[in-house]
């Protein structure tokens, strides 16, 4: 009788913080249209500042550090990693003294794509910020939940050291280029209105080396990798459905973004891409000049959500193409953000010709489950 009153404890333990976790992302999508008095909003003219940008900003609702990139271990088999730590202002305990108020979460994604396993692997963790587990500290970018970490040292080198059961990275990111200020200087539009917006900056050819874990067993890699950095309070256009995005380390050391928000009705709300050449010259592209038109597509087996996993993208006279390194790069992300997306290495060429290799990443093709 003990055991099964123990038993009867743990399953109503898991019951209740699952659906603690529940009301909490769903008082996120709640709060995401509500005006929120203390977070600041996104405004033009607004001149980032680095060291601190690179750290957290405790006055927006939303912020997310974002690391993609390709790897080659010892034998030139190509892999793909994918590195994201979220901070969720909750804004529901600011005065409240209480340690174990949550008013951060901290949320990160794992994924490594690997041909030879035939799909993405992927990991996911969520803690309230506190307590020394969890937490996204301000000046410098020093992250952490639980034992995975993202920090930057004062040299500009980033180091990564997250481990799942059956996969894991320890890296090391030394920057080769200046940072990438998005849009106008730094401020990102994301819609027709002005307060659609992020603050936005990426730091592309991050030049990597370290280790990748595949069931314990440690091997050498190196590559390049693709940093964004990005916070908001609330941008997203009431009509979005979704978005798609790349973004890309070329051959020749430029460094291409673009992105497109997808319409409910199918059409595009907004649009953009930034090219930086090898000089140092970035050419940005308007709304108009952006398209995004699906090439191929598959069917996930998990979800059955269809994704354009291949895709042409034209930004005014240059035409891109890009090509998954596999099909089955889906992340199931439903027991933290509450999100399925596909987040795939992809090659790309421009006009015809091989110019490089990045990611894409595709949202809002899979519809909420029904409660």
């Amino acid at each position: 009788m003990k055991m099964i009153q123990k038993r009867g404890k743990f399953e109503y333990a898991k019951f209740m913080l699952t659906w603690l976790l529940l009301i909490t992302f769903l008082s996120m999508e709640t709060l995401a249209d509500e005006p929120m008095t203390r977070l600041r909003p996104v405004v033009p003219d607004h001149h980032l500042s680095f060291p601190h940008d690179y750290g957290a900003h405790q006055d927006f609702r939303i912020e997310w550090w974002y690391i993609t990139g390709w790897l080659e271990s010892g034998d030139n088999k190509p892999l793909g990693f994918q590195v994201t730590f979220f901070r969720y202002a909750t804004d529901q305990n600011h005065d409240n003294p209480s340690h174990f108020a949550a008013k951060y979460l901290i949320i990160a994604h794992l994924a490594l794509s690997d041909p030879s396993a035939g799909k993405l692997m992927h990991q996911e963790k969520t803690l309230r910020e506190g307590f020394g587990l969890a937490y996204a500290k301000q000046g410098n970018t020093d992250v952490k939940l639980d034992d995975w970490y993202l920090v930057r040292e004062d040299n500009g080198r980033y180091q990564v050291d997250m481990r799942a059961d059956e996969f894991g990275l320890q890296l090391s990111l030394a920057p080769t280029q200046a940072v990438l200020l998005q849009g106008d200087e730094g401020f990102s539009r994301k819609g027709p209105k002005p307060e659609q917006a992020s603050y936005y900056y990426s730091e592309p050819h991050l030049r990597v080396t370290g280790t990748v874990f595949r069931n314990n067993k440690p091997v050498a890699v190196n590559g390049s990798a693709w940093l964004d950095h990005e916070w908001s309070t609330a941008y997203l256009d009431s009509d979005a459905d979704g978005w798609d995005w790349v973004g890309a380390n070329l051959d020749d050391g430029s460094a291409l973004m673009a992105f497109q928000i997808r319409g409910k009705n199918g059409g595009k709300v907004w649009a953009y891409a930034a090219l930086r050449d090898p000089s140092g010259e970035v050419r940005f592209f308007n709304p108009d000049q952006v398209e995004f038109t699906p090439l191929r597509t598959w069917k996930s087996p998990h979800t059955e959500a269809v994704y354009p996993v291949a895709m042409h993208i034209r930004t005014d006279d240059i035409e891109w193409r890009l090509t998954p390194m596999l099909d089955d790069q889906e992340l199931d992300s439903r027991q933290s953000t509450g999100a399925v997306y596909w987040e795939g290495a992809v090659t790309l060429t421009k006009n015809q010709q091989p110019a490089g290799r990045g990611y894409l990443e595709l949202t809002g093709y899979v519809r909420p489950l029904a409660l």
